[in-house]
């Protein structure tokens, strides 16, 4: 999934978008999901959530989330373990944190530097649901 999250990501996919169609390749996501992952982007406009964090947040929703048969108290607990995972190696899932210093927010040394957050949010993401798929 980390690999064709970073292709989406540089053909043009947003992070929060490539995220969740690679998930959507992968057969884990609907692909409406995609058009809800659009905002998500860039930290929501405000740079504050990381995009990367938020597709595999939403995925995470979309996979153990409240309906009909399920509580939700599952994609809660995920979604901690994913943030706790995320910020045991980056720290902070702020978008203007983690992206701190690139002056240009959409040079491409910044979207390089994207690239390891929608990579790692693949691996966490992919890591948290074979344990759960296998468990």
């Amino acid at each position: 999934m980390k690999e064709l999250a970073d292709k989406y990501f540089m053909e043009g996919y947003s992070c929060s978008e490539a995220v969740v169609q690679a998930a959507i390749d992968k057969g884990l996501a609907q692909k409406e999901l995609l058009s809800a992952a659009t905002p998500f982007s860039g930290g929501m406009g405000s740079r504050c959530l990381c995009g990367a964090v938020a597709g595999a947040q939403l995925v995470i929703g979309s996979l153990y989330g409240k309906n009909e048969t399920k509580d939700g108290k599952e994609a809660r607990k995920l979604a901690k373990e994913f943030y706790e995972k995320f910020t045991g190696k980056h720290k902070v899932t702020c978008c203007k944190v983690l992206s701190a210093g690139f002056e240009d927010f959409h040079s491409p040394e910044r979207r390089n530097h994207c690239r390891t957050m929608v990579k790692d949010s693949c691996e966490i993401l992919n890591s948290l649901l074979k344990e759960k798929i296998c468990s």
